[in-house]
């Protein structure tokens, strides 16, 4: 029998029929009495975690632990063939750190516990711990190094605390940050989750927190990683030996304290548990010596979390939380020159702040409405900001101002291109801008969520059911800094108007180009599911699953329309479990499911909302000393098209007609996956596992950004397309001003599933008539390909006083995308890649992909010396991620990707380009550029907790013992943006692992 629920566990088992059987909690007072049925099962079903007593007709009690999501068995009977025989009084689930075989699941779990992840060195934080479950590997440091499971994007992921979801589904690519001294328990699902769980196609990470009980408890800690023991990583140099980047000075710093309190306000009734978290980080990035900024950078979290649990009566329950994640970033800006050989800090330039988190609250009901019914109700609510804005030296504010075509204030960001300013004859003009963009001051994300789950033994079927409504909103957009971008570049102008734009090359260098870009909106993601399964004990010791869900996805723009929307996409699940001796200690499981994943909150902001991008160029006189900007600036030609002003991609600062966005066939995506293995418990103390896994992805949603077979529709059929204006009509002879535009029912980019054909909906004539368009799929581009294999061994074993767990995963992972975000060029447009836009795009595209890790082995434990000394270990060896050779795809109508292609020639180190490009006829297939090295990790810790004070705690933890220093990043561009080769930098390293860190902690609970 199935025990799906992310909140709570279950206890199953045999017994006579007619037997009572009686659970209780010694720490909190619950009790639950039920009658065993004709069949002779018994279940407790939604359990809390925690320790219980479990006795047959008021017997003698015997131990189990309840852990998340999982059942545990005790029988007093076992059937036989010649009926139900009585077992011995031996106790038959233990509490030691290591879960037993779940012999009614089909999942592919790991489960620590706050006791076991504080025996191990390991960072105290939510992916961290995850990784450490097998089939996990860090994804790309661009997305924040969040964990990859099963071969899927790093934005493919959904997180749970408490049964409500707190994944940020704006990118899919962040979560609350949970005060981590809270969580009791970490689940990692890996694979083969029921119908319960969607909207994922990677992995679920389902939190428990800590509960009060009848028994007083307080305490505190304080944890400190002290600058001077911290390791720096590796200086940067380009493949002649040049200096990149000195980072000798590079260290980081952290403290973190949090005091608690937990107890009965009413004993056996009313329990309450508080925390209170402050963590404080520091961080210096030293100089880049060719030219850069270093930064000064810290932090403030102040975290809070309050758990209240009702036991009404033994028959219902109300559970209460309450949490902050609020977390507050400065980063002090220094400019350094190009090639300062003694790699000093320049001159201030400023600070950026940012803000994130905000609190969260959920209520929970479960009700025991009968011996074989229970119901549970979940209602939660959750804020969290994104604000973001800086400070220039000059005092300057930069800041967006909330609404497309109010602009921004502050520095506008500046790029010098000139000939003079790149061989060095005149000074680079940097500015006093911090970043390109700016988001939203008033950015925020907030998600009410309701659902009803429901469970019914049956006989031998245990079905439950329930429905999930998840409503997200998000206020969202950005800016170029200042609102703008002034580009100084070698432009030349028809001022004598013959026709010919190099009639005054005196001019080259005398242009500027005025780029100005806007986007912001409120933007909804409205889901719905419906689910039920069965658990059917087929035989006393097998177990059949079948598992349906329905997701509805709605996806509206920033004034509530809907442009995108899926209804009811049908996911089953279907797996078995087989009890192979019937006494849990060798299964045998399988399972075939289908899992979805809907389009993030970020893909209508730009995409389907107003936005605003427009071009103007200007000769100039002067430039300000302070921002960079031009002075004496007059309006001219634009060098491209001969118009003055050109506004791109459909951008012109008001909305976008919602039928225009996606595909009028748009079908939902989804993958496959499939799920086969064993485990076997060899010794009282030690079991062993091996499961493979086979994941396909069947369907994709992206973006096609082509122009071009929607203009050879349209010439195709009778409409005239005008290359000046870019339209397909000329401008308003009265208007004197020249404007060169796509109609407004022109969307540049649009959401299709590659591989399939394309129906759009354009305005193609500015008429206000929508036409439609289709397009074959060979035209758009291929069908979008990713597959995992995957073998893994995992095991775990728990004495006395050690214990140990581990795993080695085989994997492959091979496609054209990897998912949700694009790891090859740190591209976090989650649903909107660069992958699909052109077909060009996509020549060489298939092969290896980022998260493709080859080989894994994970290893951890801990030992306990004597009573009072103890000693932890946490063990990564890996293999590393392929190198592509990304390059200039010659005589493609697309260049503006410049260096994004599959197209690559870098030539030989130390001979430099003759600057005659690459034609396009080199194409470098993904991933067989070679491979990053393999790295092993070593973490240490020692721990005493001296006899003369009970409660108190001495730890130290040392990360990466060994110091390895091993590349996990480097160049991947062969060619720059021209197609020239660049071997000077060309799989140079630009990123390493961790240095070696030390942190001291010392612990008073009481």
């Amino acid at each position: 029998m199935q025990a799906q629920t992310n909140t709570a566990g279950a206890v199953t088992g045999q017994a006579a029929s007619g037997d009572t059987i009686t659970i209780t909690n010694p720490s909190t007072g619950f009790s639950r009495t039920i009658t065993v049925g004709a069949d002779g099962s018994y279940r407790f079903s939604q359990l809390p975690t925690g320790q219980y007593q479990i006795s047959r007709n008021n017997g003698s009690p015997r131990n189990v632990t309840v852990n998340v999501g999982t059942a545990a068995n005790i029988d007093f009977v076992s059937q036989t063939a010649a009926g139900p025989q009585e077992l011995g009084t031996v106790e038959v689930v233990g509490t030691g750190a290591i879960n037993p075989i779940d012999v009614s699941s089909v999942e592919s779990t790991t489960i620590l516990t706050a006791e076991q992840i504080n025996k191990i060195p390991v960072s105290r934080d939510t992916t961290n711990v995850a990784l450490l479950a097998p089939g996990t590997v860090r994804g790309d440091a661009a997305f924040g190094n969040l964990a990859s499971f099963g071969g899927a994007s790093v934005a493919e992921n959904q997180y749970f605390f408490n049964g409500f979801n707190i994944t940020n589904t704006f990118q899919n690519l962040n979560f609350v940050q949970v005060p981590f001294e809270g969580i009791a328990e970490q689940q990692v699902k890996t694979g083969g989750y029921g119908a319960e769980f969607g909207r994922s196609t990677g992995g679920v990470i389902n939190q428990i927190s800590k509960r009060g009980s009848n028994e007083f408890h307080a305490g505190g800690n304080i944890f400190w990683q002290p600058e001077e023991l911290d390791e720096s990583n590796p200086n940067q140099f380009n493949n002649l030996g040049t200096l990149i980047a000195d980072n000798s000075q590079q260290k980081d710093y952290e403290m973190r304290a949090a005091v608690w309190a937990s107890g009965a306000l009413i004993k056996d009734k009313l329990f309450l548990y508080g925390l209170y978290e402050y963590g404080h980080t520091g961080a210096r990035l030293d100089p880049t010596v060719g030219g850069g900024s270093s930064t000064q950078a810290k932090s403030d979290e102040p975290k809070w979390l309050l758990k209240a649990d009702w036991n009404i009566n033994d028959s219902n329950i109300l559970e209460f939380t309450a949490l902050s994640d609020k977390r507050e970033f400065e980063t002090a800006y220094y400019r350094v020159e190009p090639y300062e050989t003694d790699a000093t800090r320049g001159y201030y330039q400023g600070t950026a702040f940012d803000n994130f988190g905000g609190e969260s609250y959920i209520l929970k009901y479960t009700g025991y409405l009968t011996d074989t019914f229970t119901l549970s109700v979940l209602a939660g609510t959750g804020e969290s900001a994104r604000e973001n804005w800086s400070v220039s030296a000059n005092g300057l504010m930069n800041s967006y101002q909330g609404a497309v075509g109010q602009g921004a204030s502050g520095c506008p960001v500046i790029v010098d291109a000139r000939a003079a300013a790149i061989n060095g004859l005149i000074p680079s003009r940097v500015g006093c801008e911090l970043a390109q963009f700016l988001g939203r001051p008033d950015a925020k994300d907030s998600r009410d969520q309701f659902r009803i789950d429901a469970e019914w033994q049956l006989g031998d079927h245990l079905i439950r059911g329930g429905v999930d409504i998840d409503n997200y909103e998000s206020v969202a957009g950005e800016s170029y800094s200042g609102g703008i971008v002034w580009r100084y570049g070698r432009y030349q102008v028809d001022l004598n108007g013959n026709g010919d734009p190099s009639d005054d090359p005196s001019l080259a260098d005398g242009i500027v180009r005025k780029r100005v870009f806007q986007s912001g909106a409120t933007v909804q993601v409205d889901q719905t599911a419906f689910y039920i399964e069965d658990s059917w004990n087929i035989t006393d010791n097998f177990v059949a699953y079948l598992g349906l869900r329905w997701d509805t996805f709605e996806n509206k723009n920033g004034v509530g329309e809907t442009y995108a929307k899926i209804d009811n996409q049908f996911a089953p699940r279907l797996g078995f479990s087989w009890d192979v001796f019937g006494d849990s200690t060798f299964k045998v499981f399988a399972n075939a499911g289908r899992y979805a994943l809907p389009l993030t909150g970020n893909v209508a902001v730009r995409g389907a909302s107003a936005s605003l991008f427009s071009e103007e160029f200007y000769t100039f006189t002067g430039v300000d000393p302070s921002t960079g900007a031009p002075t004496g600036i007059e309006l001219v030609d634009n060098p491209n098209n001969g118009r003055a002003i050109r506004y791109l991609n459909n951008e012109f600062g008001v909305g976008k007609d919602p039928n225009t966005i996606a595909s009028q066939n748009l079908e939902p995506m989804y993958q496959d996956e499939y799920i086969l293995g064993f485990q076997k418990q060899l010794t009282d103390n030690f079991s062993m596992g091996v499961r493979g896994i086979y994941r396909d992805l069947k369907r994709a949603i992206d973006d096609q950004c082509d122009y071009r077979p929607i203009l050879a529709w349209a010439e195709e059929n009778g409409f005239t397309f005008n290359p000046d204006t870019g339209g397909f009509q000329e401008p308003d002879p009265a208007n004197p001003t020249d404007v060169a535009v796509y109609n407004a029912g022109f969307p540049f980019c649009r959401l299709y599933n590659p591989g399939s054909d394309g129906i759009f909906q354009m305005d193609v004539n500015g008429d206000g008539v929508l036409e439609t368009i289709p397009i074959p799929a060979d035209v758009l581009g291929p069908e979008a390909k990713r597959k995992y294999t995957a073998l893994e061994i995992f095991w775990q074993g728990d004495w006395d006083k050690f214990f140990i767990q581990g795993s080695y995963t085989y994997a492959r992972s091979i496609g054209n995308t990897e998912g949700g975000v694009k790891s090859d060029i740190g591209q976090d447009d989650t649903g909107t890649t660069q992958d699909f836009d052109y077909p060009e795009l996509a020549i060489g595209s298939y092969g290896y992909l980022p998260n493709d890790r080859r080989h894994s082995l994970k290893l951890f434990g801990n030992y306990e010396l004597t009573d009072e000394w103890s000693v932890g270990a946490n063990m990564l060896v890996q293999s590393g991620r392929p190198i592509n050779c990304f390059g200039f795809l010659g005589g493609s109508a697309t260049s503006h990707y410049a260096n994004s292609y599959f197209s690559c020639d870098p030539g030989p180190v130390g001979i430099p380009g003759d600057g005659s490009g690459n034609n396009g006829t080199t194409v470098v297939p993904r991933g067989t550029s070679g491979r990053l090295p393999w790295t092993t990790t070593l973490d240490l810790n020692v721990a005493y907790a001296p006899a003369w004070m009970e409660g108190l705690q001495f730890k130290v933890d040392v990360f990466n013992v060994l110091n390895s220093r091993d590349a996990v990043t480097v160049n991947e561009f062969g060619e720059d943006g021209a197609g020239n080769p660049q071997p000077e930098v060309y799989q140079a390293a630009t990123g390493w692992q961790e240095p070696r860190s030390v942190r001291f902690m010392v612990q008073y609970d009481f």
